[in-house]
């Protein structure tokens, strides 16, 4: 846990690393992330399917912090918020999957770009395995892994800057638990970004 502690540390500072360049802060943009697919997932219980089902829906809204390195690329940020808190208020669960990702921007037109690029993460799950529902709940778990992923979509600019940005991404993860064989995750969403 205290290893978990350090990795969600260093990810925050990272962050806040890249929101606070003060010697030009042009480079830097926010964003709200609203996210939404599915996933197989053979270890982890998912609050929307019945005991058994391996996966099923998932969605989230994030944070985003860009920082433009030059007019072709850029890295970004991705926070999670919804789903950490929501999973555990609601559920008495953990699921955190901070990202980072690269991100390549082609000229379309004056007011559209091409964006597509890697992402990599990591993934901090506590709860119950795919067994389990939200009314016949197992033994609780503690399990990680890196998080990789792969967007493409396009952003509209307004006076030069992104005001928005609509894509799809494709995620996998594999996740290891002490005790229990390592998991596979793998799924795709729907993505919509607001800058603002």
């Amino acid at each position: 846990m205290k290893g978990a502690i350090l990795i969600i540390s260093i990810f925050i500072g990272m962050s806040q690393a890249l929101s606070g360049q003060a010697h030009d802060l042009s480079k830097n943009s926010h964003a709200l992330l609203f996210m939404a697919g599915g996933r197989y997932d053979n270890l982890r219980m998912c609050v929307g399917s019945p005991a058994g089902v391996k996966g099923g829906p998932m969605a989230d809204v994030m944070f985003i912090t860009k920082h433009k390195l030059n007019e072709s690329y850029s890295l970004t940020f991705n926070l999670p918020v919804m789903r950490p808190i929501l999973f555990g208020m609601a559920f008495k669960m953990l699921q955190f999957e901070p990202e980072i990702t690269l991100k390549y921007n082609l000229l379309v037109s004056e007011k559209i770009d091409f964006v597509s690029g890697p992402g990599v993460g990591i993934s901090f799950h506590y709860g119950p395995d795919y067994l389990s529902d939200l009314t016949n709940r197992g033994p609780s778990f503690f399990a990680m892994g890196p998080f990789l992923s792969w967007q493409t979509g396009f952003a509209f600019k307004k006076e030069n800057l992104v005001k928005n940005f609509a894509g799809i991404k494709g995620f996998y993860v594999p996740l290891f638990a002490k005790g229990r064989s390592a998991g596979t995750v793998l799924g795709g969403a729907l993505l919509y970004s607001y800058y603002f």
